[in-house]
């Protein structure tokens, strides 16, 4: 299964989210597709399992969050099992070289590959890390993380349209380009600039903050 060229739309909610939950993920899905993406991106089993409703292609997650570690995008290999149990045929992963509790990178993805018979979405925020990850196997290199690691702070407000250029010039995997992709003019922008794909969240699936956007910068104080 390959993932298409397009716009890949991240369905998620946390927990303190009025929208939490696989029925609410599944109805996003559902929205998705009509509206044209050609993927979903969801986390934990049972959002995954409910937005395989919608027909397409879905890019797994598992998030464990830890008190001693930073990584926490499905870190270890029991996380990607429970992802590819609940039928992602793509398990998405941190492969930055931050500590983890679990093996490292390089070995999670052999063993999802080998082991899972699944494809790898890897989860980057540098060159370096997008350039090993596509030697260590991965199907996908995308810069989900740039701007949330201590390498590549402080966080700017707009898409790392160069990470997402130099990427998609080396590599001979697709890229995806992945974070702050807010409007539809960014999305146009990362195709522009070599992207397979283009994952968009908060700005289609998360109506709180959309909201409060427009409340802190369109209603008068």
């Amino acid at each position: 299964m390959k993932l298409g060229q397009g716009l890949i739309v991240s369905c998620q909610a946390r927990a303190d989210n009025p929208l939490h939950g696989p029925r609410f993920m599944a109805a996003m899905a559902m929205a998705a597709r009509e509206g044209g993406a050609v993927g979903i991106r969801a986390n934990g089993p049972e959002d995954i399992a409910a937005v395989m409703a919608a027909g397409l292609p879905v890019i797994g997650i598992n998030k464990v969050f830890s008190d001693d570690y930073p990584v926490y995008i499905t870190p270890n290999f029991a996380a990607a099992e429970a992802v590819v149990a609940a039928g992602a045929e793509v398990v998405a992963l941190d492969c930055t070289l931050r500590p983890r509790d679990g093996e490292s990178p390089a070995i999670l993805v052999r063993r999802i590959r080998e082991e899972l018979g699944a494809e790898v979405f890897a989860d980057i925020s540098t060159v370096e890390e997008g350039l090993a990850a596509a030697d260590w196997g991965a199907t996908y290199v995308a810069t989900t993380l740039s701007g949330y690691t201590e390498a590549t702070q402080p966080k700017p407000e707009t898409p790392d349209l160069r990470l997402l250029e130099t990427l998609a010039t080396k590599l001979s995997v697709p890229v995806v380009a992945e974070g702050r992709y807010n409007t539809p003019a960014l999305v146009r922008q990362g195709f522009e600039a070599g992207a397979h794909a283009v994952v968009v969240g908060t700005m289609i699936t998360n109506p709180r903050e959309i909201t409060r956007m427009f409340v802190a910068e369109g209603v008068p104080r």
